[in-house]
């Protein structure tokens, strides 16, 4: 969609969430983020409405709120105190009749389960590590050495830490059980491609816009167990991973692997069912691009590789966060008549 094109007068209800049992400092970071987000909308002229979504009784939240007369933002991550909740989020949007940004209910639960989503670019031919779901803690033959071991049913890098990487039999089955005990799911086990990792996001419905990708360089970490995008690399300050992963943007590539790169972001945004907007996370090992993981309704805080990636392209984060709501109103039946 174009910018210039955008409607700035749109009614928003920014529906967020904060779970009680975060931390104060996790508690008050969110609170923030939530209203740049909302300042940025208000800058451009929406007005805007914030719903803090802080217990599972959303229906009750939006029940004075009447679906014709907005556009939801939806920023949850899924309902506080249900894990793995967030298509739940949208599957009550649909059943109240709000029209609401990002990926649709179906999506989102299909995006959860790794498993549907690797067979998914597999039968379509986008390269993606070699891969296999473990039940049990048992061999199955797998002898791709390094494998990188994670949950099957997370996101957000949850469950994946510097002991995820494993290079034997033994460790393989040692950190299958532990999936398996801890997270109380199977575990997806992949060959771990040793390469340039790339964050791209894809914008649109049809007509789709490729942002400038980003690199997560990894040099300052000679190990391959270093050179991970963990649950510490991206949510916490602290950690050495998150200060010393280096973000390059625009990622230095040549035209033809751009153009590579773009045409397998594109094809996996189209085979996994993406709305509005994801982010891709790919590697490079041997002129070949291999799509790790489609995050549908990715994270763009101001300090993202998706929200800088749209500043470097021009898009201001109000202006994101506005044309996020613009592709939403299309499917608006008040709206997009407008």
């Amino acid at each position: 969609m174009d910018l210039s094109r955008c409607r700035t007068d749109l009614p928003i209800l920014l529906l967020y969430d904060v779970d009680p049992d975060w931390s104060p400092d996790t508690i008050e970071s969110s609170l923030q983020l939530a209203d740049k987000l909302y300042d940025g909308l208000i800058s451009l002229g929406h007005p805007v409405e914030q719903v803090r979504v802080y217990n599972d009784a959303l229906e009750l939240l939006l029940k004075e709120y009447d679906p014709d007369k907005f556009i939801v933002f939806n920023w949850c991550e899924g309902l506080p105190g249900k894990p793995n909740s967030y298509y739940l989020v949208a599957q009550i949007l649909e059943n109240m009749g709000f029209v609401y940004t990002g990926a649709d209910a179906q999506a989102l639960a299909f995006s959860q389960d790794k498993r549907r989503v690797k067979k998914r670019l597999n039968d379509h031919h986008v390269p993606t590590p070699v891969w296999e779901i473990f039940d049990a803690a048992k061999a199955n033959g797998w002898g791709l050495f390094p494998a990188i071991v994670k949950p099957a049913m997370e996101h957000c890098s949850y469950g994946i830490t510097c002991d995820s990487l494993v290079w034997s039999t033994d460790e393989l089955l040692q950190r299958v059980q532990y999936i398996l005990d801890t997270f109380h799911q199977p575990a997806l086990v992949e060959e771990f491609i040793d390469g340039r990792e790339f964050h791209v996001t894809v914008i649109g419905n049809g007509r789709l816009r490729v942002l400038p990708p980003a690199e997560m360089d990894f040099s300052a970490f000679p190990q391959p167990e270093d050179r991970l995008c963990t649950y510490e690399a991206k949510f916490e300050p602290s950690s050495p991973a998150y200060n010393l992963i280096e973000l390059k943007l625009p990622a230095p590539l040549s035209p033809e692997q751009l153009a590579v790169l773009e045409a397998e972001s594109l094809a996996a945004y189209r085979v996994t069912e993406c709305r509005d907007y994801a982010r891709l996370d790919i590697r490079l090992r041997d002129d070949t691009f291999y799509v790790l993981d489609i995050n549908h309704n990715a994270d763009f805080s101001p300090d993202t590789s998706t929200a800088l990636a749209a500043e470097f392209a021009g898009i201001s984060y109000p202006q994101l966060g506005s044309l996020m709501v613009n592709l939403a109103a299309q499917r608006h039946p008040g709206f997009r008549k407008l």
